[in-house]
């Protein structure tokens, strides 16, 4: 590996090291980090990169307590009690390397093959060094199974491929410039908190600013106004919308005339979704459908930030699609801080194939990582072949994260099971592994970023040594293969040259953005303008080149071709006695302090909390529950305890449990995810965690 630049532990001046915030957001924050004799004292945001703006989230604030905290991973762990029960003892990288790859070499030897490994990883770092590059050249040379990674993203992003072209969206930079501001299902001050100032700047120009989600956040508060919408029914409000715009003639025909394909046949499935009728889908008054319709229509530049709340749901897919047709209704794409953003990802083309090298992996499984405790506990893990006999887990928590906990748990014990785990702490996944191996933060290791909130790349470098004897995620994946006698030269690139081989992409929009100028300035904007303006005439990346309101793709995966209202599996009016033992939704979207389950065991940010439910007065005094008392939330696929909080900051109907607790800090040992199911959205395979009707009663 190359040596990184590491400041000496007696260098007598402080210095200050240019690095990413590695965690799942949007913002990918451009870090500086103060180190002193070895040792980070500081970390803030860079005040010169245009979307971080100097400061950082309270989660990321505490990255240092994080880094050195006393009980952070420093050797390597070997199982010496019961799966489950956390008891490890210390042991040697040398031992550690010769027992896991003697076991994965047995299991790869065997009739079951190598398709009887499979990694489990998704977004502990959002980095692409140590992320998505070297492990993914270990497991496809293995010829392992391939882990379709769905859990949080994949319905919105197709739904935007079948409107848009691709999960662009339009740029938070052109924010100010917006006349409307529509948060549809986002909790911007807790989830993508650097495109509040942005917001900020529109509403001071004379913007109006909308928050639309069941649960009255701290978002909506700062909002002028929260339209409590019922979970899972986006999709109904848009067509509601596109109702009353058409019926008013509130569209720009001009733009639908040039840059759409299906105007017609979208005019006439909007003309199905009267206010009445979408009113009673939404459970919104029809004078408040009505009037968001007539302010979007009538605004010139409104920007929709979406998120991926809304799209946990069986119909998931077809709301960010249906949504993503608004603006290009109305004309918005024209003008600087209209349109839609789900995500800013598309827009980065880093060499991926270079990065993961799939030729190198001959023709295998795929296993969907939602589905995890059906691979665990089916024989034929769900999909056909082999049984899953090896675990290798790395920038995930399964055992809290990953639907229907109950069924992971069940595949993690196992006895047959060999499991590995790449960690900072010993998560609760941690607990049920053979071996723990030690891994880098992101203040010990180099890596490479792309955002999906705004249009900037950002390298991180170490600042400092790695604690004790951890080693980066890519180091690993390099020490494991040479003790498993794999030889090819793409497992023994080093950390700056993956990086490099990453920029090494002939894309227009990458122009510019090299090692170099990345290592002089720690960030670079993709050659994109200020502010990027993507769809002003047109130009969609879908096989038409408009944006498709009719889209034959969507026909030739058997669903409706024009935007839809699919409702949730749960929805109460379709499953009735269901409804009748379960008559509340359940929403465990992220606590503030804590992002997924990262962060949980930081005090400071947990600060001695239990698990909460927040539960709608109404609701609390049918079931006789106060503020303050212990309630169990339960359905047929597990329960969970927490202290219930009453209050309207959420609909009759829905309850909230923010999350994602780890389970050994939780009172019951369970989280909400033992609540939640394996089914799949309509598109892209991803989760429902949102699509989830249980009962909320006081606890014994």
């Amino acid at each position: 590996m190359a040596a990184p630049t590491i400041p000496a532990v007696d260098e007598p001046a402080p210095r200050v090291i240019r690095g990413a915030c590695p965690h799942d957001c949007p913002d990918t924050c451009a870090t500086l980090v103060t180190v002193e004799h070895g040792r980070a004292t500081r970390i803030q945001g860079d005040p010169g990169h245009p979307f971080t703006q100097g400061f950082l989230c309270a989660k990321v604030n505490r990255y240092l307590e994080r880094t050195y905290h006393r009980d952070r991973l420093t050797t390597p762990l070997r199982r010496v009690g019961p799966k489950g029960s956390g008891q490890f003892e210390r042991a040697a990288w040398d031992e550690a390397l010769d027992a896991i790859a003697a076991r994965l070499n047995a299991i790869a030897q065997s009739s079951d093959g190598p398709q009887a490994i499979l990694p489990y990883s998704y977004a502990g770092t959002m980095g692409l060094v140590q992320g998505a590059s070297m492990d993914r050249r270990f497991f496809n040379l293995l010829g392992a199974s391939q882990l379709d990674r769905t859990i949080c993203s994949m319905a919105g992003t197709v739904g935007m491929k079948m409107t848009i072209g691709a999960n662009t969206g339009a740029d938070g930079e052109g924010l100010p410039q917006s006349d409307l501001v529509l948060l549809w299902g986002t909790n911007t001050l807790t989830a993508n908190p650097h495109l509040w100032p942005f917001v900020r700047r529109a509403h001071e120009n004379g913007a109006r600013v909308i928050a639309i989600d069941p649960i009255r956040t701290r978002t909506a508060d700062q909002c002028d106004e929260w339209i409590g919408i019922r979970p899972g029914t986006d999709a109904a409000l848009a067509l509601g919308m596109m109702h009353v715009i058409f019926a008013e003639g509130l569209q720009d025909d001009d733009y639908l005339a040039r840059y759409t394909l299906g105007a017609a046949e979208l005019r006439e499935r909007a003309r199905e979704y009267t206010p009445a009728r979408v009113a009673s889908i939404t459970g919104i008054a029809e004078d408040r459908i009505m009037d968001l319709a007539r302010v979007y229509g009538r605004a010139k530049a409104a920007f929709v930030r979406i998120n991926y709340g809304l799209q946990r749901h069986a119909g998931g897919g077809m709301a960010v699609r249906t949504i993503a047709c608004l603006p290009a209704v109305t004309g918005h794409w024209r003008r600087a801080g209209g349109g839609v953003q789900l995500s800013t990802s598309a827009n980065f083309q880093f060499n991926k194939k270079a990065l993961e090298r799939p030729e190198l992996s001959p023709p295998g499984r795929l296993i969907n990582m939602i589905r995890l405790g059906e691979a665990l506990t089916r024989s034929d893990a769900g999909v056909g072949g082999p049984p899953v006999k090896a675990l290798v887990v790395y920038n995930s928590n399964p055992a809290a994260v990953a639907p229907d906990s109950n069924e992971v748990l069940r595949g993690l014990a196992r006895e047959d099971l060999f499991t590995v785990v790449l960690e900072h702490f010993q998560t609760d996944t941690a607990d049920w592994a053979d071996w723990v191996l030690p891994a880098t933060t992101q203040l010990e290791h180099w890596d490479v970023h792309y955002a999906y909130g705004h249009l900037y790349v950002t390298l991180n470098r170490p600042a400092i040594a790695p604690l004790g004897e951890a080693k980066p995620n890519s180091e690993i994946f390099r020490l494991l293969a040479a003790r498993m006698g794999m030889k090819h030269p793409a497992l023994q690139d080093d950390d700056v040259t993956i990086i490099r081989q990453s920029l090494d992409s002939t894309h227009e929009k990458m122009k510019g953005v090299t090692f170099d100028a990345l290592m002089a300035n720690g960030w670079a904007r993709l050659n994109l303008p200020v502010p990027y303006v993507p769809f002003a005439e047109g130009g969609f990346p879908t096989p038409s080149g408009k944006c498709e309101f009719v889209s034959e793709r969507m026909r030739e995966m058997g669903l409706d071709p024009l935007p839809a209202f699919t409702p949730p599996y749960e929805f109460p009016e379709n499953v009735p006695e269901l409804a009748a033992r379960f008559p509340l939704t359940l929403i465990s979207s992220p606590r503030h302090q804590f992002l997924n389950s990262t962060f949980v065991n930081v005090e400071s940010l947990r600060r001695n909390a239990e698990p909460e439910v927040l539960v709608h007065p109404r609701d609390a005094a049918r079931r006789g529950i106060a503020e303050g008392m212990r309630v169990v939330v339960e359905n047929d696929r597990g329960h969970f305890t927490g202290v219930a909080k009453v209050g309207d900051a959420v609909r009759e109907g829905v309850v909230w449990a923010p999350s994602i607790w780890w389970m050994k800090l939780s009172p019951d040992h369970a989280n909400a995810n033992a609540t939640t199911s394996q089914r799949e959205t309509d598109m892209g395979h991803g989760p429902v965690f949102y699509d989830n009707l249980v009962e909320v009663s006081p606890a014994d």
